[in-house]
């Protein structure tokens, strides 16, 4: 069961990096065509800045949500790495648990917010504003399991590497 969990959630992760990956070529490719429009046929065109821009947002959010491993985070970890162990457990379950709440607290207004800005579309595109922002919902919900993931390794002393919540 525990393997078939395991090459389940790798699977996914692959698809998730996937996805993180046409969204930097999008990113690119409009660009290049961003570029190639403005300075050699003198005909520049918006929608360009509009997919860069998307492809960047949605690339940030969808990667630090389900791409990026805990590892591979970036901290300040001046104080967390001089401490003993029993206080960086401490440090980790305070800070999951507050990384929690806010997110938990927040997670309804977000919800609210996203589903209002159905009413907007984007300039170029034409795309439904809650569509674009639906991301941040994902990444919002991945952080609460992630950070929940780190203060319950904290709080029973598991090792984080043995299994990944997000």
């Amino acid at each position: 069961m525990r393997h078939a969990a395991r090459r389940i959630l790798g699977w996914a992760r692959r698809r998730a990096e996937n996805v993180l990956a046409a969204l930097l070529v999008a990113m690119f490719g409009a660009f290049i065509i961003q570029i190639a429009m403005r300075y050699l046929l003198n005909a520049p065109v918006g929608w360009t800045t509009e997919v860069s821009t998307l492809a960047w947002l949605w690339g940030v959010l969808w990667g630090a949500a389900l791409v990026l491993r805990d590892d591979e985070e970036i901290r300040f970890d001046l104080i967390h790495g001089s401490v003993p162990p029993g206080l960086r457990r401490v440090f980790d379950a305070v800070t999951g648990l507050t990384v929690v709440g806010v997110f938990g607290l927040s997670l309804p207004a977000v919800l609210d917010y996203v589903a209002f800005m159905k009413v907007e579309r984007s300039t170029y595109l034409g795309l439904r504003f809650d569509l674009l922002f639906s991301v941040y919902v994902v990444f919002a919900v991945a952080m609460i399991i992630r950070h929940g993931w780190i203060a319950w390794c904290a709080v029973t002393n598991t090792p984080r590497g043995t299994a990944r919540a997000a």
